[in-house]
């Protein structure tokens, strides 16, 4: 028996006042109606906060996309100068000329990389600075990339030293790994971050 059935029939009846009016036997089980609740409020503690929404300049989108290609460029670097480092490492002045030659490249290719990142991310960090949305990943980024830095200009400042000396070479090498590291590390917070 259909909902429309059952309130018709009890309209009827109440109408009438008379118990006499055939009544179709159910053919179902009889429902009744269910009040209409209240909808469902998660608590306060257990929703997520609003995302804030901030505009950020044209130049801030231009610098991001210098930023992220030159980012790109770092990984090529990174390895032309490992490679080439590793053999000056391991055969001294006997190393292959193209190791001798590609190895201040890279390693100024680096520098020069690292001073135009520095720009761009400084300054679309001070112009974020008002931005919520992935605060802490931007910072561990500044972080470890500043830290990858400071790594990298060390390991050029003792450089010439390297040359001469094995236990420097060594301690050059080792900064510099630690730097590609954590200037690695920086760059994937970035990426799987976006």
């Amino acid at each position: 028996m259909s909902f429309l059935t059952v309130i018709a029939s009890a309209s009827l009846l109440a109408a009438t006042g008379s118990d006499s009016i055939p009544r179709p036997a159910p053919s179902g089980p009889l429902v009744a109606p269910v009040a209409l609740a209240v909808p469902f409020r998660a608590p306060v503690d257990t929703t997520k906060r609003a995302r804030k929404a901030v505009t950020y300049s044209d130049g801030y989108y231009k610098r991001v996309a210098i930023h992220q290609a030159l980012s790109w460029a770092m990984l090529p670097l990174f390895a032309t100068s490992y490679v080439s480092g590793d053999q000056l490492l391991d055969k001294g002045d006997d190393a292959p000329d193209w190791a001798q030659t590609m190895h201040p490249i890279a390693a100024t290719g680096s520098a020069v990389l690292f001073g135009a990142n520095a720009v761009t991310g400084t300054w679309n960090l001070w112009e974020g600075r008002k931005d919520p949305n992935g605060r802490k990943r931007r910072l561990l980024h500044s972080a470890l990339f500043i830290a990858a830095s400071g790594g990298f200009a060390y390991a050029g400042s003792i450089a010439d030293q390297a040359e001469e000396n094995g236990a420097i070479r060594e301690r050059h090498r080792n900064v510099a790994i630690a730097s590609m590291s954590a200037s690695t590390a920086s760059w994937l917070i970035m990426l799987i971050g976006n």
